[in-house]
């Protein structure tokens, strides 16, 4: 009864705070001190009772009881800082402050007005108390202490009785770092308790970087978090010890722990809910870089560096990496492990966050990256990556999922090592909703972006340019394809070269010169292991001259295009998918549940403009101007059942170089208007006709093909056919074979040696960091947090401005 009745005071102090219409006095102390007694004692309490509606009802109608309110929390915490926060009495106190204030904040974020409110400083009521210290940086200070305090939330190192206790605000935090791992030894025990309130507080702390998502995307280039600027500044003493405790929390982890069945139902896991925390406050930190902001918007401004992008930066020793690198696969690889008893271990659900901070580990620490590719440890994060682009394939509420594993594929793909590591076999440890296949790493990458591009909901085709460049870039490595991959790539180019494709979008025609370089790329550099793509390429040569003979004159073009509304796809390729048998206890990938939420993304830049072209020949001297540029690709959301992507008012040229193609753009306006892509569903491969509006329609010409179908590089392919179609045709007739094993040994003790064009260098499109992708993860981030917060639903149903919240 005693818990209803102190509940009853707390509401009743909260419904006096917004009826009263005279602000109640900051010296009121038996008044303001029901808010943070031992009436209420979890974070649930305080958002049941201290509803939404009342605090921006306290917002507009009593502010000054709101400042109040906020002055006297953060007040609380530094006085507990200022007393060593040693009592049970001053800890519940803490608590309950970090939890109102976690309440509190983002509506104080939502309005405008109260932008500047923490960034004033504390009224005191000693003299002797720094007046000109603004609210947030006492509040960041007093956290920060608090994360580091004996008994509360580490270990006290020397016990000798409360009395002798260290004072707070002198002590060495790096001492009491909260795990070991990277420049730390010691693994301090663990307390249920403590990792509770560590919790509490990294919460309070995201709520404040929060501020963010309350700022539309350009806002925030211009005006960085000040909040995240404070934290990871030299000002903050603890800047250093809580990066590595953050660092070493996380990569630390281990769900499965002993490994005893069930064990996660039987005992409540205190660690998840820190180590959830700890990353998420990870991400968000290293997201603000501020040392790269252009001279021009801060030549008054000096900003100061952010020290936890620093400290990554930095670490370089191979056992740190060896310990993060082991830490993340553990994390990402946790959900798809299989058991022989269903559901008997614990599962963790933050792999979003966990790819977000292995993409900025890569970004600002290429020692690291390079670390990653050195050995097939990288085979680690690719499985489980691939794992979740196929399951999430069909679901328009993990799009974002869909981008940022791709991106981190086309991050690594820039690096040769990547491409040869592929070549390790693969053993089907995850069941997956993919044709059962026996092969290496690259022919799993090759049919999971098969079954993406073919099967993948309608959203996903500005991603298809992306994942043809990843098999570009990695093609020059692959020793040995199987059938299924041969065959899965033969298809692609089979779907995307028929001429209503073709001649239906300004850009669909690069898809086709992708994969001519990717065969380009395999016959010249890796012919010897590839029988399977030969023999592929030979069986499916109508294909090949299909293109070659593409029509040019305005009635065909017109023809194909009319042919389309009668016959979408030829019948050989709507059937390539039927009867193909998927791997056991694989489950298809769904759609996602009606109602689901999702925070809307913006556009991610063309392929053009994310990667740089660079040659794989260190000693050929890269020619002038292979660099790539294009417009920023603009995704127009009309309808949930239509996407269309628009490329920028440009007209697009290409320019031969040696077998490869590259894409230009020119300034001027082209005279169609705006062109777009936009998708259908079909059987076999989602790809659609353009719009029917008359005056944004995309109209090819007979120039127009033939500016690009002149330099298809189809001389190494045609030359290939040339000399060896004849002579697996007389095999047959002399032998009567009609098993294509028989045909499949003579090609791979065959060669083209001397009888192909000379090779062409190998370029690589390796990723560069630009402000498109910088925004996209951003928003990608903050959606996800927003998303993963609902116990308590920190930001729920308020005002964020950073992105939309849409049921699917």
């Amino acid at each position: 009864m005693g818990n209803v009745d102190t509940k009853l005071n707390f509401r009743k102090a909260v419904v006096q705070l917004t009826s009263k219409s005279e602000p109640i006095d900051s010296s009121d102390d038996s008044f303001w001190e029901q808010f943070w007694s031992e009436n209420v004692t979890n974070v649930q309490d305080i958002f049941t009772l201290v509803p939404a509606t009342e605090i921006r009802q306290l917002r507009e109608d009593a502010p000054s009881n709101l400042a109040t309110l906020c002055y006297k929390a953060v007040e609380k915490l530094v006085k507990a800082v200022d007393n060593s926060c040693r009592t049970h009495y001053e800890q519940q106190t803490v608590l309950n402050c970090a939890r109102l204030l976690t309440r509190i904040l983002p509506y104080i974020f939502e309005d405008p007005e109260w932008k500047d409110f923490f960034w004033s400083s504390l009224p005191s009521r000693e003299e002797e108390y720094d007046e000109s210290v603004p609210l947030a940086h006492s509040l960041l200070n007093s956290v920060c202490d608090l994360l580091f305090c004996p008994d509360f939330t580490v270990v006290a190192s020397r016990k000798s009785g409360p009395d002798k206790a260290e004072e707070l605000s002198a002590i060495d935090s790096c001492e009491y770092i909260w795990e070991a791992g990277v420049g730390f030894a010691h693994s301090p025990p663990r307390n249920p308790t403590f990792d509770a309130n560590r919790t509490e507080l990294l919460k309070l702390l995201l709520t404040c970087f929060s501020e963010t998502m309350y700022h539309p995307p350009a806002d925030i280039t211009e005006n960085p978090n000040k909040w995240i600027l404070y934290l990871t500044s030299a000002e903050n003493r603890h800047a250093l010890p809580m990066f590595t405790s953050l660092l070493n929390t996380v990569c630390a982890y281990d769900p499965v722990g002993l490994g005893v069945p069930y064990n996660h139902l039987i005992f409540s896991d205190s660690l998840e809910p820190l180590v959830e925390a700890a990353l998420q406050i990870l991400i968000v930190t290293l997201d603000h870089d501020t040392s790269s902001s252009t001279p021009a918007e801060s030549e008054d401004v000096s900003v100061p560096d952010n020290l936890f992008i620093n400290y990554l930066s930095r670490i370089h020793r191979d056992e740190d990496f060896n310990f993060i690198l082991t830490g993340i696969t553990r994390l990402l690889n946790n959900p798809l492990v299989q058991t022989y008893l269903p559901n008997s271990n614990k599962k963790v659900h933050f792999h979003q966050e966990l790819l977000v901070f292995f993409w900025k580990l890569c970004d600002y620490n290429k020692k690291f990256l390079y670390y990653v590719l050195k050995s097939s440890d990288v085979l680690e994060v690719l499985v489980p990556i691939l794992y979740h682009l196929n399951d999430s394939r069909a679901d328009q509420s993990r799009v974002g999922l869909m981008h940022i594993g791709v991106f981190i594929l086309l991050l690594l793909s820039g690096e040769r090592n990547f491409g040869v590591r592929l070549n390790k076999p693969y053993t089907a440890t995850i069941p997956m909703d993919i044709p059962v296949f026996t092969g290496t790493h690259a022919d799993l990458l090759i049919i999971v972006f098969h079954k993406i591009i073919t099967t993948g909901h309608q959203r996903l085709q500005p991603l298809f340019d992306c994942l043809l460049t990843i098999l570009v870039n990695v093609s020059p490595y692959l020793k040995t394809l199987s059938m299924v991959s041969s065959t899965k790539l033969l298809h692609l180019l089979e779907a995307f070269s028929t001429p209503w494709f073709l001649f239906s979008a300004s850009s669909n025609h690069h898809l086709v010169f992708f994969l001519l370089e990717i065969f380009n790329n395999i016959i010249q550099y890796q012919f010897d292991g590839n029988s399977n793509l030969v023999y592929t390429i030979i069986r499916k040569r109508q294909v090949f001259h299909s293109l070659a003979n593409l029509p040019v004159d305005y009635s065909s073009i017109s023809k194909s295009i009319n042919k389309r509304t009668k016959k979408r796809m030829s019948s050989s390729i709507s059937h390539e998918n039927i009867n193909e048998q998927a791997m056991e206890g694989s489950h298809p990938a769904l759609p996602a549940e009606p109602g689901t939420l999702k925070a809307t993304l913006p556009d991610t830049p063309q392929i053009a403009q994310m990667t740089e072209r660079e040659s794989a020949h260190p000693a050929i001297k890269q020619e002038d101007g292979l660099t790539l540029a294009n417009g920023m690709a603009t995704l127009a959301l009309n309808t949930p059942s239509k996407t269309a992507v628009t490329i920028g008012n440009s007209s697009i040229s290409e320019v031969n170089t040696n077998d490869g193609y590259e894409l230009k753009e020119s300034p001027t306006p082209s005279p169609t208007g705006t062109l777009t892509r936009s998708v259908n569903a079909r059987n076999s491969l989602r790809v659609s006709a353009p719009s029917d509006n008359i005056n944004g329609q995309w109209v090819p010409t007979s120039e127009w093909v033939h500016s690009w179908k002149s330099k298809l590089p189809l001389q190494t392919i045609m030359r290939l056919l040339q000399v060896l179609v004849p002579q697996v045709e007389k095999i047959c007739i002399d032998k009567g074979l009609t098993d294509e094993s028989e045909i499949l040994k003579f090609l791979q003790h065959g060669t083209l040696v001397g009888l192909l064009p000379v090779p062409h260098p190998i370029l690589i499109r390796k990723y560069q960091a630009n402000s498109g992708t910088t925004t996209w993860f951003r928003t990608y981030m903050w959606g996800v947090i927003y998303l993963r917060n609902v116990d308590p639903p920190v930001w729920y149903d308020t005002d964020v401005k950073l992105f939309e919240i849409q049921r699917v």
